[in-house]
């Protein structure tokens, strides 16, 4: 369970949620809203004492424990070593023992064999975010945090990534997106943030009705026999 109570920063005000074992959360709001500094919160990137993690304080868990229960996976590939290979990348990204037979299944899952020995610098920003992806299989934190995971990648790539994010191969996920197909799709649980405060938070039919796609998304979007329609 993973819980934040009244947390206040100068970007967010007020945060508080529950989100129980097992289930999975979408993160929506505009750009600016504090969704990212959210995701820091949450994972103690950003330090606080108002988050809780399977009944802990989760400050107070030691890192190694604390990177076994939630990883937070950015929205750019960040490398120390311009040098570093994708495979060497996913044997990083492991945090017990390297299971390289996982690995080779990865990277034929995600259809990555030509960038195996290749450099992670010289990758496009789609193929970046899909060793991403394969990163957080390979981490298998209780809770990974995505943060605008599918922002480049191609329509078939973006199917890729959401059959593996129904899939068993992660535990629990939190996905920030502003790809309001995916989070339809996806059927989690949302989160709305606005200005740094939570708007809404609940079911994802409750949230998916028109009359709430018209309440945050001013008459933009609305749902019609099951699909989002943009009113251009």
């Amino acid at each position: 369970m993973l819980e934040i109570n009244n947390y206040k920063s100068d970007i967010l005000n007020n945060i508080t949620f529950q989100l129980n074992d097992n289930d999975n959360l979408i993160i929506l709001g505009e750009n600016g809203a504090g969704k990212s500094t959210l995701a820091k919160v949450l994972s103690n990137l950003i330090e606080n004492q108002d988050v809780k993690l399977f009944g802990e304080k989760l400050d107070s868990i030691a890192d190694n424990k604390r990177a076994t229960l939630i990883n937070y996976i950015p929205p750019k590939l960040e490398i120390f070593d311009e040098y570093l290979t994708l495979r060497e990348f996913m044997e990083l990204a492991s945090i017990t023992s390297v299971d390289n037979e996982k690995i080779t299944k990865l990277i034929k899952l995600l259809k990555l064999e030509k960038l195996e020995n290749r450099y992670c610098k010289a990758f496009s920003s789609g193929e970046k975010q899909l060793l991403l992806l394969a990163s957080s299989i390979m981490h298998d934190a209780k809770i990974t945090i995505f943060d605008e995971l599918t922002a480049n990648l191609d329509i078939s790539r973006l199917k890729e990534v959401y059959d593996i994010l129904q899939s068993p191969m992660l535990q629990q996920k939190i996905v920030i997106t502003h790809n309001l197909d995916l989070a339809y799709a996806l059927k989690y649980k949302v989160l709305y943030l606005k200005d740094g405060e939570i708007e809404f938070y609940g079911e994802h039919d409750e949230f998916f009705s028109n009359e709430n796609l018209k309440r945050f998304y001013n008459n933009t979007i609305s749902k019609i026999d099951e699909h989002l329609v943009v009113n251009l």
